[in-house]
């Protein structure tokens, strides 16, 4: 290993230091690294075992009463990789000048670039003059890219949870500086070249993201279909969504303030957490900015981890699931909006326009759409709901009061009221049929009275479930119990 470098290990909080060959925290908790006389270590921990069990013997009465705390302490439910993935040893609060800049590298078996990134890194830190280090997030590689990492003399982490994000959570937690630029270690990115990152920072901004269109795109360094469709379309729809003045949405080179990012609480492990980090800053209000970088072809000689269409999706669902407003209430809202002036246009009876005569059949289509419709808008109403109050969006915003003027009881209330109407329509279609001693019914009308009926009863019932729904959602609860 090389000298002066450490590695951390996640989820343990213990360092692997030059002249030892396996990290051990004895039981008494103190530290001691294993010699090079692997007889005498052995038998220490023989003995170090020996002592204190026998303490534990004559303390048994002692840990009787701690019986209960030690098994609720075992049952605490699994939680995602943050500091518990990535602890910081003590000794990173005892340096003498805290550090301005991390540079940090996610890696799963990048051994055929990993050195030359960490390389490049140094130079950009030791050219511009900047206090940093480089920490090079492992997760899970089997190619010897640690030894690398240790080697080059970065900072190595080892993340067990896999994953794009698990690897950037930890080191996000590990890092020592004030801000953190991150980027791939496969050489696609000019790491001795994050001045203009850097210089965003410290005017000021949270987050600053890399825009590779506007920067320059090697020949061959991203796939046709990335570069046309999966990014730009991507880009779009969080600038439409979220107000996001972004570019390039999905860039993997982007600087930010460590302390801002961690107030976020990220919490998706794959490469969606692109993704969650930009709109997760966006509806924080935070200072979002951008700048040029380019784009090389990457130095693998083996397929990157990015799926095309998996990865794609999976960024697309997220971006759908902050988004109640275009996932489901504007959707609702528009087939709302055609249902009803379907409804109203043949309630009265058929009509043509043109060669075309629209009658019964388009008057239940336009049934069916005013009852999809208002599915599609009370899912949104509970989705904000329960996004709110989890934290996962901001409360405040139109859409937001919107929501919180549908408090359940009044939707219980417009429930009820088009269940009475409903009713009162199939009274008077029955009456009609029993005027007829319940023969045929000539009156066309009669039939369209009866299916806007039974979409008002359809509609009322789901007011009504969703009023009870809504105040499942709404029920305080307490987090520590589980």
């Amino acid at each position: 290993m090389a000298e002066g470098r450490d590695v951390e290990v996640a989820g343990i909080d213990t360092v692997v230091r030059p002249g030892a060959r396996i990290p051990w925290r004895p039981l008494d908790g103190t530290t001691m690294p294993f010699s090079e006389a692997p007889f005498d270590a052995v038998m220490f921990l023989i003995l170090d075992v020996l002592h204190h069990a026998a303490a534990r013997w004559s303390c048994c009465g002692t840990l009787a009463g701690r019986q209960d705390s030690d098994h609720h302490q075992r049952r605490q439910p699994k939680r995602h990789p943050r500091k518990e993935d990535a602890q910081v040893p003590d000794e990173a609060s005892d340096m003498d000048e805290p550090l301005e800049l991390t540079i940090l590298l996610p890696c799963l078996n990048e051994g055929q670039t990993l050195a030359a990134c960490i390389r490049m890194a140094f130079s950009f830190l030791g050219s511009a003059g900047v206090s940093g280090e480089i920490l090079v997030a492992d997760n899970g590689s089997t190619d010897g890219s640690r030894e690398i990492a240790v080697a080059e003399g970065s900072r190595l982490v080892l993340v067990a949870v896999r994953g794009y994000g698990s690897a950037l959570l930890g080191g996000i937690e590990a890092a020592r500086g004030q801000y953190v630029v991150m980027g791939d270690a496969d050489e696609s990115y000019n790491l001795a070249n994050l001045m203009p990152f850097l210089v965003e920072l410290r005017n000021g901004a949270d987050l600053v993201m890399g825009n590779r269109f506007t920067g320059g795109i090697a020949p061959g360094a991203m796939p046709f279909s990335h570069r046309y469709v999966g990014n730009p379309v991507l880009s779009m729809l969080g600038r439409v969504f979220f107000h996001i003045k972004v570019g390039d949405f999905h860039c993997g080179l982007r600087g930010f303030r460590r302390d801002r990012i961690r107030d976020l609480a990220l919490i998706t492990t794959g490469m969606e957490f692109a993704s969650e980090m930009v709109v997760k800053a966006a509806l924080a209000g935070y200072q979002i900015t951008e700048v040029p970088t380019t784009l090389s072809k990457d130095g693998r000689s083996r397929r990157p981890h990015l799926r095309t269409w998996h990865d794609g999706w999976r960024h697309l669902r997220f971006l759908f699931m902050y988004s109640p407003r275009w996932l489901f209430l504007y959707p609702g809202l528009v087939l709302i909006a055609v249902g009803v002036a379907g409804i109203v246009l043949l309630l009265p009876g058929q009509v043509r326009i043109g060669s075309v005569r629209l009658d019964i059949h388009t008057f239940v289509a336009a049934c069916m759409a005013v009852l999809i419709g208002l599915e599609s808008v009370t899912f949104a109403v509970v989705a904000r709901r329960y996004a709110t109050l989890r934290g996962l969006l901001p409360t405040s915003g139109r859409s937001a009061k919107v929501v919180e003027s549908l408090t359940p009881d009044r939707m219980l209330l417009s429930g009820l009221v088009l269940l009475a109407l409903s009713f009162l329509g199939v009274l008077w279609c029955v009456l009609q049929w029993v005027a007829t001693d319940f023969g045929p019914l000539s009156d066309p009308r009669i039939l369209r009275v009866l299916l806007l009926a039974f979409t008002g009863s359809a509609a009322g019932a789901q007011l009504v479930l969703l009023a009870f729904l809504s105040s499942l959602v709404e029920t305080p609860y307490r987090e520590d119990r589980r």
